[in-house]
């Protein structure tokens, strides 16, 4: 999930820097700004993601 997430948000991030680039305001009925919101959201829930995955297997191997 966390992979998922992060290169989900990477590629909306990419989308919405380029759309701004070509001096697009809105996409796909959403404003720019709105959709690079979501994409550092994305990332930020995927290294969240992976953080609790290798904390889980460290301290399973800690035990």
């Amino acid at each position: 999930m966390g992979r998922v997430a992060g290169l989900a948000g990477a590629a909306a991030f990419v989308v919405a820097i380029v759309a701004r680039l070509f001096g697009v305001f809105w996409f796909g009925g959403f404003q720019v700004g709105t959709l690079l919101q979501a994409a550092i959201a994305a990332m930020v829930l995927g290294c969240f993601s992976l953080l609790m995955a290798l904390v889980g297997r460290a301290g399973a191997g800690s035990r």
